[in-house]
Formats: structure tokens, C-alpha cells, sequence
């Protein structure tokens, strides 16, 4: 039985016929073809399904599509979009600059998650990003450089800056 739902995925309204069974990611990736949003364990337990729905980081392999109907639903492809400056969103950038994203594959749920705190915390702690990101396994680094990336694009956010210039400055000092 298929089922037919209006979504706002990254800013747009979107109508979709999926089966009524579908859970948003099924529905992102093979109904939409939004295929940033990876495809892991599909029980929960990885995060590199993360997606942000009103404002809050979801697993979107566990989550019934039709839940996210009357949602504002955010996925990697959408971040550069939800920010005002032209180009990728700072998140996006400072993984590039300090090599946050290994094989890449986490990478999408993690920018999602770090998305989600930013939008609620410009000036999070380490414990903030820890507790933000705990959902998100990463099987190619120790998280450092992930936890320097979403602190470069906190400082960038808050200074109004590129993460480009953020470092610039600070390697004048």
C-alpha cells in the first residue's frame, strides 16, 4: 500500500508516493534521491542516518516517513542552503580544513548532529559536542579532528567569518 505525504525537505515542498512501510531514509534516498544520508546498520545505532527535523538531529532509518510530514526536515545536501553566506555552511568547510572526514561515509549524520547543536549552541563545549555527536560512530578516527572541526565552525559562526579566516587570524597571533 503506498501512501502519499507532502514534506519540506531543505526548504522545499516536496509531495512523494512511498510505501506506507518506509522509514524516512528509504524514503530520502530512494523515493527523493537524496542520497547523502547513508545507509549503515539500519537499526539506530550508527548515526550516519542523521538527519535534523525541526531543528533536532533524528535517525532517519528508524523513523517512519510519515512522522516527518508538517516537518521541516534538513539533510547534508540542504546545510550550504540554511546558511546566509554563499558557498558550503561552515561546517562543511571546516571538515575540509581540518581533516574531519576520513573515508567519508559517518561524515553526512555527523554534519548533521553538529548542524543541530550549532543551531542551538554558537559556543558549545567540548561536552556539548561530545553529548551532540554520541550517537554518531566514526570507524576511522578518534574523533579529534572532528571535535576541532565543529569548534572551528562555532568561532566561524560566531565571528561572522569563513573558517578559512578564522585559522588565518589565528595563525597570525
Amino acid at each position: 500500500m503506498f501512501t502519499t505525504l507532502n514534506l519540506k525537505i531543505n526548504g522545499d515542498d516536496r509531495s512523494v508516493a512511498v510505501p506506507s512501510h518506509f522509514t524516512l531514509l528509504e524514503t530520502l534516498r530512494y523515493a527523493l534521491g537524496l542520497t547523502g544520508s547513508k545507509q549503515g546498520c539500519d537499526k539506530g545505532d550508527c548515526g550516519a542516518c542523521t538527519v535534523v527535523r525541526d531543528g533536532v538531529s533524528v535517525l532517519s532509518c528508524i523513523l517512519p516517513v510519515h512522522e516527518a510530514e508538517g516537518c521541516e526536515v534538513t539533510t547534508v545536501e540542504g546545510l550550504a542552503a540554511r546558511w546566509p553566506g554563499a558557498g558550503p555552511h561552515p561546517l562543511q568547510d571546516s571538515f575540509d580544513l581540518t581533516g574531519g572526514a576520513q573515508c567519508g561515509f559517518c561524515t553526512p549524520g555527523i554534519l548533521c548532529s553538529a548542524f543541530a547543536l550549532l543551531e542551538e549552541n554558537t559556543a558549545p563545549s567540548r561536552s556539548d559536542i561530545a553529548d551532540a555527536l554520541a550517537g554518531n560512530l566514526c570507524r576511522c578516527t578518534g574523533y579529534t579532528k572532528i571535535f576541532e572541526a565543529v569548534e572551528l565552525a562555532a568561532e566561524a559562526i560566531r565571528e561572522g567569518r569563513t573558517p578559512e579566516k578564522v585559522l588565518a587570524v589565528a595563525s597570525e597571533t
